[in-house]
């Protein structure tokens, strides 16, 4: 979604550790001339349409591109009226997109067609007669997802409350989740043409969670949690609830410099995902890097779904600059795609919705600056438009059976328990298991019985001697059909003393656990953070933080604070740099504006840093907030603080620099 401020620096986990069991799994084999083609999705009880609608998406891979566009018949600037026919791309090139993307948002009447206020029954019908006006105009439907929080009642933005650990099974908010999954179900299930048939989707989740501004996301949930609560949702929709008509999509916002690791950190796994997505705007206007950037992270992620039978797709993209920057960009984009063996692979691009008002118009209309671009990369060939789809729901297919799986619900890796006792959740699909246990630090194991809600459950109880912030290893194993499954967590156990009023991090409370370090900040393009015992102001640990400027001129690191700092009057911390002409920037996100101090890393010795208040500046981006002013209406709703290293002219590209004890005083 590129309304949120962070698309011009977009946070991105940059740490190395996979928490999942990402192997490959090789598609299936071909059939016999005339029997039916297999496909192996995540649904093997998928209806026939949406397994034809997988295959095709396959077969379509280097063929061309399809172009998608978010809520093309409810928003636009070409009509006010949205009656299920009208749209700024039908108007702007005699065609309708061969995507059409809708979002949960009309569940709760924040979007059209949904209607605000409106009962849930409304707006349930309302996302139903969208999926059906999108198959009725020749498309292919996808459905992302921008829930709300559902601890603090507020929208998808509001990244406070630990909101992942809260609607997990056991979760506080658990029910309210399951709730909303409800809707989702029946609006999905609701979806049918006039003979009956559901019409597949393409579901679409917990997007970007690699950036730091959804709660869902990097530095709001752990990797752990996040592939818990994506497979939570996979399995209460397929299993659960009985839906039958979906196809799963997993996408990491930009950038990740064509390294796979950062992109499979949070990947829920094979048997959880069928598309492989991938998210980037430009406010670039279109420059070589951008391009360049994007080919290679796009070409990544068709080798992975290439190495794991599954489709990868461009599934959001759009220029977020001043408009009409660059007239040829929607050609220069498609030339730079198409001139990669890989990247033309992606099977569909889908761009934002035409909110209209101030907003951007990411489909041109008549009369546009970028009109006549966009007509040229209508006509190419490799663009596939509505009117260009052929037999997408037509393939004979059967699904391969999914073979058993199991998994650790709760709880989850590098989950901190401060009581004596939890309970240890285990998922197996879809078999049923003849024994499930767990065992801690390798002790004998202990049996765990199936539950009301299908879980392998039991309660783990803990020695209190044990609640000194140690870390212990958690193994769960299940016996099915003759073979052994596992799988397994590390556990931190006792509580951290809290941190005073002000502060964001002495880097005392991670246990000495790097993986849990990183877990707690969001990170942007190529960093590596560590705890250092070495160099530090005081306690046992500060931060290591090294840079690496080969692919891109900034890096940063971003840690949730939500608090209100309007009783301090500056920022400070202890920072030891590495001699160059590269600079940091601290930055604080108080009340939605982006504030700045820059601070250069010549020191090498290690000093004490104090920026008061009154000096920030918003950053030079955030023309919006150009003339705020860091006072106490800002300081008393701060959200976020960032780290960020620039680059200087003919500076250091690799070093190290040294932090701790950041706090406001």
């Amino acid at each position: 979604m590129p309304n949120s401020p962070l698309d011009r620096r977009a946070f991105i986990i940059g740490t190395t550790v996979a928490l999942a069991a990402v192997g490959g799994t090789p598609p299936a084999s071909a059939a016999p001339a005339g029997a039916p083609t297999p496909v192996r999705i995540v649904d093997d009880r998928a209806t026939p349409a949406t397994r034809a609608l997988f295959a095709y998406l396959k077969r379509q891979q280097g063929k061309g591109i399809l172009f998608g566009h978010q809520h093309d018949l409810s928003y636009g600037f070409t009509f006010t009226t949205a009656d299920g026919k009208a749209s700024d791309t039908k108007a702007a090139v005699g065609d309708y997109p061969a995507v059409f993307g809708w979002d949960t948002l009309i569940l709760d009447g924040d979007e059209r067609p949904g209607v605000p206020g409106g009962t849930d029954a409304e707006n349930i019908a309302a996302l139903s007669r969208s999926l059906r006006q999108g198959d009725a105009r020749g498309g292919i439907n996808t459905l992302s997802a921008h829930m709300p929080n559902f601890v603090t009642g507020e929208n998808f933005y509001d990244t406070s409350g630990r909101v992942v650990g809260h609607i997990l099974p056991g979760g506080s908010k658990h029910a309210e989740f399951n709730a909303f999954l409800d809707r989702i179900a029946s609006a999905v299930k609701g979806a049918r043409r006039a003979d009956g048939t559901p019409i597949p989707v393409i579901f679409r989740p917990f997007h970007e969670n690699n950036g730091g501004w959804f709660w869902w996301g990097a530095g709001h949930a752990t990797s752990a949690e996040y592939i818990e609560v994506y497979r939570y949702t996979v399995e209460y929709l397929r299993d659960t609830k009985g839906v039958h008509n979906l196809l799963y999509a997993y996408s990491p916002n930009s950038a990740f410099d064509g390294d796979p690791t950062g992109y499979l950190k949070t990947y829920p796994g094979d048997a959880f995902v069928d598309v492989l997505g991938y998210d980037a705007y430009d406010g670039s206007a279109g420059s070589d890097a951008w391009l360049d950037a994007l080919v290679k992270d796009l070409a990544m992620v068709v080798r992975l779904a290439n190495e794991r039978g599954k489709v990868p797709a461009y599934s959001e993209f759009g220029e977020s600059g001043t408009e009409g920057r660059d007239p040829n960009w929607f050609t220069g984009l498609l030339a730079a795609i198409k001139a990669d063996p890989l990247a033309r692979q992606a099977t569909y691009m889908l761009t934002w919705a035409n909110f209209g008002g101030s907003n951007r118009a990411y489909v041109p209309y008549p009369g546009h600056v970028l009109l006549p671009d966009f007509v040229t990369y209508h006509q190419d060939p490799y663009t596939v438009f509505a009117a260009d789809l052929k037999g997408v729901f037509s393939a004979r297919t059967r699904a391969v059976g999914n073979a058993p799986f199991m998994h650790l619900v709760t709880p989850t890796d590098r989950q901190r328990v401060t009581d004596s006792e939890t309970t240890v959740r285990v998922r197996v699909t879809p078999a049923r298991a003849g024994r499930v246990t767990y065992s801690v630090n390798g002790s004998p194991a202990r049996r765990l019985h199936l539950d009301a809600d299908g879980f392998y459950s039991g309660v783990w109880p803990i020695d209190p001697a044990w609640l000194d912030n140690r870390m212990v290893d958690l193994t769960v194993s299940a016996r099915v059909g003759g073979e052994t499954l596992t799988d397994s967590a590390q556990v931190l156990l006792g509580e951290v003393a809290p941190l005073p009023a002000g502060w964001v991090d002495d880097f005392e409370g991670y246990a000495g656990d790097d993986v849990s370090l990183n877990e707690a900040y969001s990170h942007v393009n190529s960093n590596t953070t560590t705890l250092s015992a070495d160099h530090k102001s005081s306690g046992t640990y500060g931060l290591a933080y090294a840079y690496d400027f080969t692919g891109a001129g900034y890096t940063g690191i971003g840690k949730s604070v939500d608090a209100d700092w309007s009783a301090f009057t500056s920022m400070a911390l202890w920072l030891r740099g590495d001699g160059s002409g590269n600079g940091a920037t601290l930055q604080i996100v108080a009340d939605g504006v982006y504030f700045e101090y820059n601070v250069p890393l010549a020191d090498t010795g290690g000093q004490e840093i104090k920026a008061p208040f009154s000096a920030f500046a918003p950053a030079p981006w955030d023309t919006a907030h150009a003339g705020a002013v860091l006072d106490a209406a800002h300081l008393a709703k701060v959200t976020t603080f960032n780290l960020y290293l620039g680059h200087g002219n003919d500076a250091a590209t690799k070093g190290v620099v040294y932090v701790d004890d950041i706090r406001a005083e």
